[in-house]
């Protein structure tokens, strides 16, 4: 039998129907937000999807977010292509390795065998390198700090929308330093960039910590994750940093002449973040209603929906007043619908938004008119409040910004109320069947794999705690590791995930 985390991806993508609640098939009432919000529609190729134009936009919206982060680090955007030579791949071992049954190959081209065969983009470190090896000859030419916003292939056996799909959209930063020192401290540092995106636009509350060896990206020598959790108790990870050492320079003979007139080693940072995060928010702040929306990435605002009156003229009025609303809110640089669809009643065109995430419903009907005010009603919370016009784009923004702390602050609250510090095998078991074991671990990869097998909990990361605009290793915590018994020096943090 397939369990919840299995059954994502085997979804309908029409928007009708309704919505089954979280408690009682998770998996189920993922893949119905996902439709009831037209996010995404079945591709033709197994484990591809389309993104409509709800779901773009809200990783248009991530990608602006982004970017601007990235440049204020004086990051450059750059494109490399899609198709790489199969002997590239193989040029670094682990890397081939770890990547190797994702794989997908064009053989032929033009009617023809090709020489070479070669893999349709899964990351593009070796190509990059092999282009850097042109780029960088003297310490002048670095550090070199690259992004490229694109699209990936990875052939999943087991595609869901969102968390895991053949064809997938999204950045992958690679830099290259003097010294292994700096390239570390790159990567940490971009480390802070992911986290604070996720808490300030997304708020869906993730841990930041650094994977064990046997958990790393193929090649690195560290990598540091970002793990949020979803609402059924799992993680998803959701933004990776790899420190890669020299593995790629020295793979692909970079190097670079210091001050001193020697040649020396050049050292590589990685790092990408995806559209699976869209998968993340829906898990973290959808309900049984449907999909819920931060304002900063939702396609739709604030929709307001006019409620016609008993007469033409009232009806007329309810219309104006709308079009008015709609205009002001605008100026004010929201994004702003008026729900003018015939043959719908008010209500319907409520559910409709609901479903849809849209975090502000303006109401606005006759007496409201006369009021000078309209009825707002909040997709986080479902509160209705009377609003004044007079001021209503100060209002609004108001009540959007305190729908996205709300957001945040919810997401850390059930995170917290689900994370148990355990020191027992029968605790760990017990625990990761509804949230996070923060446990000692002895760093024994046997162990872990037993762990795993046993109870389906992995090894996150070694959690840090963030200290300014940093992040720092959570303190030693000897004693009996919690899987095996044996000595362990340090708490980790499991959980089964996505």
């Amino acid at each position: 039998m397939l369990d919840s985390a299995d059954q994502i991806g085997q979804e309908r993508t029409t928007n009708d129907g309704p919505i089954i609640p979280r408690a009682t098939d998770f998996a189920q009432w993922y893949q119905d937000i996902i439709a009831a919000a037209e996010l995404v529609d079945q591709a033709p190729v197994r484990g591809c999807y389309i993104l409509r134009p709800n779901g773009y936009f809200i990783w248009e919206s991530i990608q602006r977010d982004l970017d601007a982060r990235f440049k204020q680090h004086g990051v450059q955007n750059a494109y490399f292509p899609l198709l790489i030579p199969m002997s590239f791949i193989m040029k670094e071992a682990e890397h081939v390795e770890g990547f190797a049954p994702e794989l997908a190959v064009v053989t032929h081209g033009g009617g023809e065998a090709l020489e070479e065969p070669l893999v349709v983009r899964p990351t593009s470190e070796t190509v990059i390198w092999s282009t850097f090896r042109k780029w960088i000859r003297s310490h002048r030419d670095l550090p070199l700090l690259l992004n490229q916003w694109c699209n990936v292939m990875r052939w999943e056996k087991r595609p869901r929308a969102f968390l895991r799909t053949a064809e997938f959209l999204w950045q992958e930063g690679h830099t290259a330093h003097a010294t292994a020192e700096e390239a570390r401290q790159y990567a940490l540092e971009n480390h802070v960039i992911y986290y604070d995106f996720l808490e300030e636009c997304l708020g869906i509350g993730p841990i930041a910590g650094e994977k064990p060896p046997h958990e790393r990206f193929p090649g690195a020598v560290a990598t540091f994750t970002l793990e949020p959790m979803m609402q059924d108790g799992r993680a998803l990870q959701t933004g990776t940093s790899h420190d890669l050492g020299d593995t790629f320079g020295r793979a692909f003979d970079v190097t670079y002449q210091g001050e001193d007139g020697q040649s020396h080693p050049v050292f590589a940072t990685s790092w990408g973040m995806s559209t699976r995060t869209i998968g993340g928010v829906l898990m973290v702040h959808g309900d049984d209603r449907g999909a819920v929306f931060p304002p900063t990435v939702a396609p739709v605002q604030v929709a307001i929906v006019p409620v016609p009156g008993r007469d033409d003229a009232s009806t007329r009025a309810v219309e104006t007043a709308a079009a008015d609303l709609k205009q002001t809110l605008t100026k004010a640089g929201l994004r702003v619908t008026v729900d003018s669809r015939p043959g719908l009643r008010p209500g319907a065109k409520f559910f409709h938004w609901e479903r849809h995430g849209t975090p502000l419903r303006l109401e606005i009907g006759p007496r409201d008119v006369e009021a000078g005010q309209v009825m707002a009603a909040r997709r986080d919370t479902g509160e209705k409040m009377a609003v004044p016009l007079s001021g209503i784009a100060t209002a609004v923004q108001s009540t959007l910004d305190a729908i996205q702390m709300n957001l945040r602050l919810q997401a850390h609250a059930r995170r917290e109320a689900r994370t148990y510090t355990v020191d027992t095998r029968a605790e760990i078991e017990e625990t990761v069947l509804k949230g996070y074991a923060f446990t000692r671990w002895c760093e024994s990869r046997e162990c872990a794999a037993d762990m795993q097998a046993q109870s389906r909990g992995t090894i996150r990361c070694f959690p840090f705690e963030k200290h300014g605009n940093e992040f720092r290793p959570i303190p030693n915590d000897p004693g009996p590791c919690g899987w095996c018994g044996n000595h362990a020096t340090r708490r980790v943090l499991v959980g089964r995930s996505y």
